[in-house]
């Protein structure tokens, strides 16, 4: 653990409590964890940050009976949002002026190619998080706002960035290359960087651990299935191939995004239509995907229009699947040998007809579903294909805040023995 002194100076204590912060444009959610056993001490989301209807729900997990505590009324800035949940943490004790918390760790959308791992944030690091913002004008911003408000509510306390993007710089140039003039990308920095990455990375670990194997001895194909989804080939625990490309826009149908479509649309819709950028970036963003396709994004609710004869859901849930199966064939063909496709995230985890539909049709490639395994409903890790199954199908949940957590802590443990290291040999340089 990392060891911190009290206010007083006198006695040290043991820091190993993990805050994270995931800030978007207009909300963050945080979540307080005690790396001792990985558990939760609070979790809260502060959302529709700047509007009249802004909104904290702040749910204390320690001391048993502790209920949700709810705030209403504006909320003006991301400052005033985290000013607001450091006082909902006091409240519970778990304040951060509390020596026992050793770092921050937040969640940044993307790192580009120079950042591949955990990194405690410094003002260089800061700065080249800044030069990314033309590549995620929607994400990065509102990742530099909530970090540089942690850091003036705890300037003396390392923040450390993980990235989306770390986890898939591993794939081979020639999965990560646009067939578009070299020179023109290396000076726009337009390649695939891929995103979810936190997810991906725990997913896959988590699934060699359910098949009882180590991740560097399996290739797994994980389907992150949200409002935002994103599929990867990974091969002995390294990304090889990912859904997702400059932006979050490219590969699977999504909640709002169209995921794949020919890039000329967007020539076409300007040239005809006379749409601007501005609403060709709107329309494939915010206004494609399911809620496109059938007016919902809700899969749930999809579904209940599906049972009701909807033939527009119904052709929305065909396209969605039809795609997962397309990258199913084609990460299966990436990757030469498959030991797992795993489901995770809300639609992945939850949605019985999504996972059965993916999977119907692909008994060539070794793939099941056990229609009993699959209707189980459970917030564990679990197979849902039968035995005879050449490749498993698994249902994992993802926790990325736990994995973000762990991320930070390792980094803040490392540099800390590095630290004690270095005073050691030190010191012994002075006793010779």
């Amino acid at each position: 653990m990392t060891t911190t002194p009290t206010k007083e100076g006198s006695a040290a204590v043991q820091a190993h409590r993990v805050l994270v912060l995931n800030s978007g444009s207009s909300s963050v959610k945080y979540q307080l964890l005690d790396m001792r056993d990985r558990s939760r001490l609070a979790v809260g989301l502060v959302e529709r940050i700047g509007e009249e209807t802004s909104r904290l729900v702040h749910t204390p997990l320690t001391g048993g009976g502790a209920e949700t505590r709810e705030r209403k009324g504006r909320i003006a800035d991301h400052a005033a949002a985290l000013k607001a949940a450091a006082e909902e943490l006091a409240a519970d004790g778990l304040g951060l002026d509390s020596p026992e918390l050793a770092a921050i760790g937040h969640r940044v959308v993307h790192g580009g190619l120079r950042f591949t791992e955990p990194t405690v944030i410094t003002d260089e690091v800061l700065a080249e998080i800044e030069r990314l913002v033309p590549v995620a004008p929607l994400h990065n911003p509102a990742n530099i706002t909530g970090i540089r408000t942690a850091q003036t509510l705890r300037p003396d306390l390392p923040q450390v960035a993980v990235f989306d993007t770390a986890f898939h710089t591993t794939m081979p140039e020639h999965a990560a290359r646009y067939a578009i003039d070299v020179e023109t990308a290396d000076a726009h920095r337009i390649r695939r960087y891929g995103f979810h990455g936190t997810s991906h990375a725990y997913v896959s670990r988590k699934a060699a651990e359910l098949l009882g194997r180590a991740p560097e001895e399996v290739n797994v194909i994980v389907l992150h299935l949200g409002n935002g989804a994103s599929a990867s080939a990974v091969a002995g625990g390294r990304c090889v191939e990912t859904s997702m490309g400059l932006t979050p826009l490219e590969g699977l149908v999504m909640g709002t995004r169209s995921g794949d479509v020919d890039p000329a649309v967007t020539f076409h819709l300007k040239r005809v239509a006379g749409m601007s950028v501005d609403e060709i970036d709107a329309l494939l963003n915010k206004k494609s995907g399911l809620v496109g396709l059938c007016g919902d994004n809700d899969m749930r609710e999809i579904r209940r229009r599906i049972d009701e004869g909807d033939e527009r859901a119904a052709l929305a849930f065909d396209i969605y699947v039809h795609r997962l199966k397309k990258y199913i064939g084609a990460y299966s063909a990436v990757l030469g040998r498959v030991d797992a496709v795993v489901f995770t995230a809300g639609v992945g985890e939850n949605s019985a007809p999504v996972r059965e539909a993916a999977i119907a049709g692909l008994e060539e490639f070794g793939l099941a579903v056990d229609a009993g395994l699959n209707a189980v409903r459970s917030g564990e890790p679990r197979l849902i294909s039968p035995e005879y199954a050449r490749v498993a199908v698994a249902v994992v949940p993802t926790d990325e805040e736990l994995e973000i957590a762990g991320q930070t802590f390792a980094l803040i443990e490392q540099a800390g023995r590095t630290a004690q290291s270095g005073q050691a040999e030190s010191l012994g340089q002075v006793d010779n």
